[in-house]
């Protein structure tokens, strides 16, 4: 538990930094006059901002807090899924889809992930089938806002249903206003933050690994042999190299289609920005990714890890471990990764969700100011409404939680973009499409991901917890068969 020094000093230097959001917040809100202002910004933001954006964006409370727990659980084989194979799929991912997509994006005039699809594909319908299953992204809402609850409960002593309830009303209140031209730079204060966190949680292990790397080993082999092993038999989600390496590369290269993560390129007004922005990105990724490697140093700091539950096993670490100013600096750089998440999401998924669902129901005979002030509203009301949900779920996984909220993230989460992996592809390199490859290949991915997980399909889907990674991936593969095979036989007919 924080002294109360802590407390005092986290909740003075909190209010600050709250200010400092809202002044962003308050000058985007003064640029921002339609929903494509609010989805992507009417400024010109330099490439590295943007890249940081979207490291900070792409890389969430799951990396800095939720994920070392599983490192602190089942070792070297979990940070191989995590911090090797997974990144690994994921930036060659960016590398090859980013310029195009921006490209099409950009002729399109598109600002929101289900709008491209939809124009791509010239149907409404399949831009309404996104919106809808878009929703499956506020489990990683939950993740973010559980394990930002886990750091601020802990650092201010406060009951954890309350620092919840205070992170909620706070984050998606603002988001209402702000929109992509106050995001940009927030995000990318959060980036420079959460880069000096990273490197004060690497070097924390310092007396750990001050004897070699080898007596580093020995140390975390005396607590359990399994910890130091690149597969991990005994564990429900690292028992071989399918999980450990296929599944996350697979879930790496599919993961980039979401919207916050692939529609960041929009915010770019000059296609020659775009190297720069990718390098900005994944340089600071990969120093995010690392963090996972605290998850060793919490283990040795608290071998049996009694009365521990997984998602607080970091911010018990760092309230543990640092001295009142750096465990000040860690609390903040933690809760930032979570916010340049949750930003995002609340941004895109609001965006997708008003402009694909709700700009529907307006009258087309409106004059465009009015038409934007309506969108406008409508997206305030989605956000409250996206407000209420995460915060009842969030609720229900403090309360009743199973091994990790990261399960229940990755359920969710996976099974978007797992539908969204081929349509995306396939509208980026495959010109003539048939729309029923898309939208065949996109129900397979949902049907596959959720009846393969829920039916325990093969024994990696079977027991208490089970691997969402596993089920993602036989949904993607299936996805691309479906596709392909469907595009070579109707291609012809351009169906």
């Amino acid at each position: 538990m924080a002294n109360q020094e802590i407390v005092w000093v986290t909740a003075a230097s909190l209010l600050i930094y709250m200010g400092i959001i809202l002044y962003f917040v308050v000058q985007g809100a003064r640029r921002t006059k339609s929903m494509a202002d609010y989805a992507v910004g009417n400024m010109h933001f330099s490439p590295w901002f943007v890249g940081l954006s979207l490291a900070a964006a792409s890389t969430s409370a799951a990396t800095f807090i939720i994920n070392p727990g599983f490192i602190a659980l089942y070792g070297w084989s979990a940070f191989l899924a995590f911090a090797v194979f997974l990144p690994l799929g994921k930036y060659l991912s960016l590398i090859l889809m980013t310029k195009r997509f921006r490209k099409q994006g950009v002729a399109v005039k598109a600002i929101s992930m289900g709008q491209w699809i939809g124009n791509r594909y010239e149907s409404k319908s399949f831009a309404l089938f996104f919106a809808v299953l878009s929703l499956l992204l506020i489990t990683f809402m939950v993740l973010i806002c559980v394990g930002m609850t886990k750091v601020l409960s802990q650092a201010l002593q406060l009951d954890e249903i309350l620092s919840l309830a205070l992170i909620i009303v706070f984050v998606f209140g603002y988001m209402m206003f702000g929109g992509a031209n106050a995001m940009v730079y927030t995000n990318t204060i959060q980036a420079f933050l959460k880069l000096l966190v990273a490197v004060l949680l690497l070097v924390s292990g310092y007396s750990w690994v001050s004897d070699g790397v080898h007596a580093f080993w020995d140390k975390v082999a005396a607590i359990d042999p399994a910890l130091t092993a690149s597969v991990n038999p005994g564990s429900p989600l690292f028992r071989d190299y399918f999980e450990i390496v296929f599944c996350p590369f697979v879930v790496g290269v599919a993961i980039v289609c979401q919207p916050h993560i692939i529609t960041k390129s929009l915010l770019l007004k000059d296609e020659k920005d775009v190297n720069k922005y990718l390098t900005a990105g994944i340089l600071a990724e990969m120093v995010f990714f690392s963090v996972v490697f605290v998850g060793f140093y919490a283990r040795l700091s608290m071998p049996d890890l009694a009365g521990v539950k997984m998602d607080g096993i970091i911010p018990g670490y760092v309230v543990r471990e640092f001295s009142v100013w750096m465990a000040l600096i860690v609390i903040l750089g933690l809760l930032s990764s979570g916010l340049a998440t949750l930003e995002g999401l609340i941004q895109s998924l609001s965006t997708t969700l008003t402009t694909d669902i709700f700009s529907r129901f307006l009258s087309k005979e409106s004059a465009e100011p009015t038409r934007q002030q309506n969108l406008i509203f409508f997206n305030k009301v989605v956000i409250s409404g996206l407000a209420l949900i995460t915060f009842f779920l969030a609720r229900d996984q403090l309360l009743f939680p199973k091994l990790s909220v990261g399960i229940f993230a990755q359920l969710g989460v996976y099974a978007f973009f797992s539908a969204a992996f081929v349509p995306v592809l396939f509208g980026i390199f495959i010109p003539h499409t048939p729309r029923v490859a898309a939208v065949a290949a996109s129900v397979v991915a949902v049907l596959v991901h959720f009846g393969s997980y829920f039916g325990g399909i093969t024994s990696y889907l079977q027991g208490s917890v089970r691997n969402p990674a596993v089920s993602a991936t036989y949904a993607i593969l299936s996805s691309l068969l479906v596709g392909t095979v469907l595009h070579l036989l109707l291609r012809k007919n351009n169906l």
